[in-house]
C-alpha cells in the first residue's frame, strides 16, 4: 500500500512538473509558444482557478451560487490596495484571499440558510452589491474606470505562466485532498442528501459554510492573480455575466468534477480566442455548446468523475495502444472479408 502511494505520488508529481516547466522553457526560448499563446494559456489558468472556486460551492457543496465574480473582484482590489499600502506582493495575495474568505463567511452566514433558487438569487444580489460598492468607492477603487496595477507578471509572460499554473496545480492538489478527507466526505454527504446527512449526525450548516468559505478563498486567489496578469481591474469584473461564464465552465466540465471544470475552462478560453475572427458572433458559441451539452449529456463532459492519470499510465504500461491497434487491424480485416 505504501509503495503504491509513493508510486502514484511520483507519477502525479512528474505530470505536474511537465505541465509547469516544459511550457515555461518553450515560452522562455520562444519555441512554438510565443508571448501571445503564453498569455492565453496563463489566462486559461486563471479561469481554471475560478472554475475550481465555482465547482467547490456548486459541484462539491451542492449550493447554487451566482456571485463568485464578486469575490474575485474583492480579491483583486484587496491585492492592489495592500500592495499600494507597502505590503509585499506575495503577502498581499495571501491576505487578500483571507479577506475574501472573511467576506464569504459574512455573506454565507445569512445566505446559506436558503436553498435552491432563493440561494442563487441572493448570491446574485450580493455580487451586484459588491459591483455597485466598488463603482462608488472612487477614492479606493478608481470608480467605474478601474485601477491600474503593473507587476512583473504583466511584463514577463514566462514568469506569469510559471507562477499562475503552479498556483493552479497546487490548488487542484489541495482541493482533491480536501475532497478525500473526512471533511470533504461530509460535504459530499450533505450534497447528496441533507436529510440523511443530518440524521447521521453531520452538521449541515457547518459544512455548507466550510465549502462556501473555501470557494471564496479560491476566488480571492483567482482575483489576485488576474489583476497581476492583466495589470488592470474594474468593477465590471464583479458583474453577473462574469459569474455565469465561470459557472458555464463547471456545467460543461461536469458539476463535481475538478478535472472536468479545469479542462472546460482551458478549452472555452482558448476557443473564444480561436474564434475571434467571428467578432461578436463568437459570443454565441458558449450558449450553443451549452445547449448541445444539456441536450445530449446534461451531467457535463465528465459528470462527477475525475480524469485519472494513474489509470491512464497503467493502461499505457499494460500495452493499451498496442491492444487498440490490434483491434483496429482485426476490424479492418473483418470488413475486407465481408466485402
Amino acid at each position: 500500500m505504501k509503495n503504491k502511494f509513493i508510486r502514484n505520488t511520483i507519477i502525479l508529481s512528474c505530470i505536474a512538473a511537465f505541465c509547469i516547466f516544459v511550457p515555461t522553457i518553450l515560452i522562455k526560448f520562444d519555441i512554438i509558444l510565443d508571448a501571445y499563446v503564453a498569455q492565453l494559456l496563463t489566462l486559461s489558468g486563471v479561469n481554471a482557478i475560478m472554475a475550481l472556486s465555482v465547482n467547490m460551492i456548486c459541484g462539491i457543496t451542492g449550493q447554487l451560487s451566482l456571485g463568485q465574480a464578486g469575490f474575485m473582484a474583492i480579491g483583486a482590489y484587496a491585492t492592489v490596495l495592500l500592495t499600494e499600502a507597502g505590503c509585499p506582493l506575495f503577502i498581499s495575495v495571501i491576505v487578500a484571499a483571507i479577506i475574501t474568505a472573511v467576506f464569504g463567511f459574512l455573506i454565507g452566514f445569512p445566505v446559506l440558510k436558503l436553498e435552491g433558487d432563493y440561494l442563487a438569487i441572493v448570491t446574485l444580489a450580493f455580487g451586484e452589491i459588491i459591483r455597485v460598492v466598488l463603482i462608488n468607492l472612487k477614492g479606493l477603487t478608481g470608480g467605474p474606470n478601474g485601477k491600474q496595477f503593473v507587476t512583473m507578471l504583466c511584463l514577463d509572460p514566462t514568469l506569469a505562466y510559471l507562477v499562475i499554473i503552479s498556483v493552479m496545480v497546487l490548488l487542484i492538489v489541495l482541493v482533491q485532498n480536501f475532497i478525500r478527507s473526512t471533511y470533504g466526505r461530509s460535504i459530499l454527504a450533505v450534497r447528496e442528501d441533507e436529510i440523511a446527512a443530518n440524521s447521521s449526525g453531520i452538521p449541515i450548516f457547518k459544512y455548507k459554510m466550510m465549502g462556501f468559505v473555501i470557494a471564496s478563498f479560491i476566488a480571492g486567489v483567482g482575483g489576485a492573480l488576474y489583476v497581476m496578469l492583466i495589470g488592470f481591474i474594474k468593477p465590471d469584473q464583479a458583474s453577473f455575466n462574469k459569474s455565469i461564464d465561470y459557472l458555464i465552465y463547471v456545467v460543461l466540465g461536469g458539476m463535481g468534477s475538478t478535472t472536468g471544470s479545469v479542462l472546460a475552462a482551458f478549452v472555452l478560453t482558448i476557443l473564444q480566442e480561436v474564434l475571434r475572427f467571428l467578432k461578436d458572433f463568437r459570443l454565441l458559441i458558449y450558449p450553443v455548446i451549452l445547449i448541445i451539452v444539456m441536450l445530449f449529456r446534461p451531467q457535463g463532459l465528465l459528470g462527477t468523475k475525475e480524469a485519472s492519470f494513474i489509470k491512464s499510465f497503467d493502461w499505457i504500461k499494460a500495452g493499451g495502444f498496442k491492444t487498440l491497434g490490434e483491434k483496429f487491424k482485426k476490424s479492418k480485416k473483418s470488413e475486407k472479408e465481408a466485402e
